[in-house]
């Protein structure tokens, strides 16, 4: 391995990341960002079995691409709420996730951000979004070290995904 590697961390046992972020990196949600909560929530199989204990599906998802979302719905405010008005279904009135407060329950894809995730040569890859860069204030905001919290961000069911990939969105 060359001293230019990114390194590869165990997140559980038999199952680690080629992390490609800045291994000094901290994160942690602020009170009224709520940008990730502004686009589709892509909901990976055991999340759609998971959601269907806690609301109906028929309500609050949809289809796109052959792919199911969180659907996203217009919101009565100005902020936190995207260029058009909407954000993901349970996203409350008071900018919390009503999945995240009431049910102590978060899909994978909001676990994951702000981290980007894919498969590259059999490996699963984390790197910081793109757009997290300019959207999300809770970078670097705190004592929290995303990579020595891993298993809070990545769920282990990535592992078993065949296209983990956290860049679609609706």
């Amino acid at each position: 391995m060359s001293a230019d590697a990114p390194p590869r961390v165990e997140v559980y046992p038999g199952r680690e990341v080629v992390v490609e972020f800045d291994p000094e990196l901290t994160f942690e949600c602020v009170e009224d960002c709520t940008w990730c909560c502004q686009h589709g929530v892509l909901l990976y199989g055991d999340d759609l079995l998971e959601l269907a204990q806690r609301a109906n599906l028929a309500e609050t998802t949809t289809d796109f691409r052959g792919e199911k979302f969180v659907t996203r719905e217009e919101k009565d405010r100005e902020d936190h709420v995207a260029d058009d008005g909407c954000a993901c279904a349970f996203l409350r009135e008071d900018g919390l996730c009503s999945l995240h407060l009431e049910e102590d329950w978060k899909p994978t894809r909001c676990s994951v951000f702000p981290l980007g995730v894919w498969r590259e040569n059999g490996d699963l890859h984390v790197d910081i979004r793109e757009s997290a860069h300019d959207h999300c204030e809770g970078l670097n905001v705190s004592d929290r070290v995303v990579i020595d919290n891993l298993d809070s961000f990545l769920p282990e069911l990535l592992w078993e995904l065949e296209n983990p990939d956290s860049e679609r969105e609706l």
